[in-house]
């Protein structure tokens, strides 16, 4: 059967499944607005839930399935909203609740489903529980986060390390202790051994759910448990310093972090958390996980009693190649028997994908193309705005820069700015974004790629990338099928996505150069088009790929 190019993926559940319901989150595609940049109505260089709830159309149009809104929440915005002042309001910067409730509403009016972070591992150095905890050692929220007595001669605890650099502890001279931050400083980590702090946690997480959002992306989720006995992390080999954007001189990467995060408390946590979510109906859980082993880590955390969804930062990487993903994808699927998987190559953490896997001189379709591969395996997928546009890393010069994570390491790693500047709307001043000094500059090079000037360019990543997402709600198999990996030699990604009986491949060229490849096949395929991307040729069991092509083919 067929549906309404526009049909929201859920709404062909019935048709795949047999009549059987399938949750909207599964297959879904989920596009992650990241609100300081996507647009501003009030003229203070900012974006805003009103400029989100002005956008919302557009987002409606490009055929995705969820909107995922970065946090929002009242904070003093030194990590931008991941350190959390009050988990209940909105910080005036984006606007009010009732500017959130429009919100809400109009999305689920667009058929959107609206998914909002939790931070919950820490707080801001501001919220009123740290202000409290911090004073003394016998307050009623003493015990609310990870204080620590120094050693004999002063310094840390233990030997751990915070990702943004340095110790990931802070002396705090009223209690004469130290408190754990495995962000920035002030990011105090609250104590999840204490059951009150689960309770609160819990209880914030409710005040949102009852505000109708229709799930939750979980921030650093198994970072909520610390090692009770403050064990210290063992040293990692040379070799083996590599991790999700780490500078080369980031000590964070000298560790194996056994201690600090991915505790087996945290298991009987994501439980109760479990427990409450399905208590309100259509609800989802999608976890951040980074870990030492992070592909097991999205097994152990997902299923029916524990998150819906896990992602981490495989695909996230400078490491692009067909080997490397299907070796990713082949991994999982042997340890996530029970889980669903939720795919992201993109967002407000990394380099563009353009130019982190495609270089300066890729073609303007390679956005497209990467983007069908991830939205063409098993599970979810998240698309940080942009991509749909194919915008590329900006260069920032340093005076420039706002992350504190560049800051700090510059110039080896320039921190996360590159891939958070505005949107670009229009080719006008600041992109249609703003009306005042954008809080980082729109590009020229962006304007070239704006979403008006691609409108009326038939061609274009944005057309192509709504081409894709109309046809692959029209191919159940790529929603909710089983997938199977085959051999091709480099550059060739190939893989085989199965559901009642109907097969669909697919084969991608991830190279600027093209290229043959002959595969075998028990049964004959039909190439298969209307995915609007830069397609190859199939003769027999030989297909033939342009740079950054792709070729779906069907049984059916």
């Amino acid at each position: 059967g067929k549906l309404p190019a526009g049909a929201p993926g859920w709404a062909i559940a019935d048709l795949a499944m047999g009549g059987k319901p399938n949750p909207w989150w599964r297959g879904a595609v989920i596009y992650q607005i990241y609100p300081r940049s996507f647009q501003d109505t009030d003229a203070n260089g900012v974006g805003d839930l009103p400029g989100i709830i002005e956008r919302l159309d557009y987002v409606a149009g490009l055929g995705v399935d969820a909107i995922w809104v970065s946090p929002f929440f009242k904070s003093p915005m030194a990590d931008f909203g991941y350190d959390i002042a009050d988990y209940r309001d909105v910080d005036p910067l984006f606007g009010t609740l009732a500017d959130f409730d429009r919100l809400v509403a109009k999305a689920h009016a667009l058929g959107l489903k609206v998914v909002i972070d939790q931070v919950l591992s820490h707080t801001s150095i501001e919220h009123a529980w740290f202000k409290e905890s911090r004073e003394n050692r016998d307050n009623p929220r003493a015990d609310w986060y990870v204080w620590a007595d120094a050693r004999d001669d002063g310094t840390p605890p233990n030997n751990w390390l915070s990702i943004f650099g340095g110790v990931a502890w802070q002396w705090e001279p009223r209690r004469r202790q130290y408190f754990l931050h495995n962000f920035l400083a002030s990011q105090p980590d609250l104590n999840f051994h204490n059951p009150e702090v689960r309770r609160a946690a819990l209880d914030n997480v409710k005040f949102w759910l009852d505000r109708g959002v229709d799930g939750l992306r979980l921030d650093a989720i198994n970072f909520c448990f610390h090692d009770r006995q403050l064990r210290d992390n063992p040293p990692k080999p040379l070799g083996e310093r590599v991790g999700r954007g780490f500078s080369p001189d980031n000590p964070y990467a000298f560790q194996y972090h056994y201690y600090n995060n991915t505790q087996p408390e945290n298991l009987e946590f994501l439980r109760e958390l479990r427990a409450l979510l399905d208590r309100y109906p259509d609800v989802a859980a999608l976890g951040e996980i980074s870990s030492e082993d992070s592909l097991a880590t999205m097994a152990e955390y997902t299923g029916p009693e524990r998150l819906h969804m896990g992602y981490s930062f495989e695909l996230l990487t400078d490491d692009f190649s067909a080997g490397h993903v299907r070796s990713t994808v082949e991994a999982l699927e042997a340890k996530m028997t029970r889980g669903w998987p939720c795919w992201a190559i993109s967002n407000h953490d990394v380099q563009r994908v353009a130019t982190r896997w495609g270089g300066g001189a890729a073609p303007a379709h390679i956005a497209s193309t990467l983007t069908a591969l991830a939205c063409s395996l098993r599970g979810s997928i998240c698309v940080f705005q942009g991509e749909e546009l194919g915008l590329t890393e900006v260069e920032l010069p340093f005076e420039l820069l706002q992350d504190p994570y560049g800051i700090a390491f510059w110039p080896t790693f320039k921190g996360r700015d590159g891939c958070r500047t505005p949107m670009p709307w229009t080719t006008g001043r600041n992109g249609g974004f703003s009306t005042a000094k954008p809080w980082l500059p729109v590009p020229d090079v962006h304007l070239e790629r704006s979403v008006a000037r691609q409108e009326s360019e038939p061609d274009s990543p944005l057309q192509r990338f709504r081409a894709f997402m109309r046809w692959r709600k029209q191919q159940p198999a790529l929603m909710w099928g089983s997938v199977r990996m085959l051999p091709a030699p480099e550059p060739v990604l190939a893989f085989e996505r199965s559901l009642d009986g109907h097969t669909v491949r697919a084969i991608f060229n991830t190279s600027a150069t093209p290229c043959e490849v002959e595969l075998e096949s028990p049964r004959p395929l039909r190439a298969i088009n209307g995915h609007g991307l830069v397609a190859g040729e199939q003769s027999g069991n030989r297909v033939r790929l342009p740079a950054y092509g792709v070729l779906f083919a069907s049984d059916a």
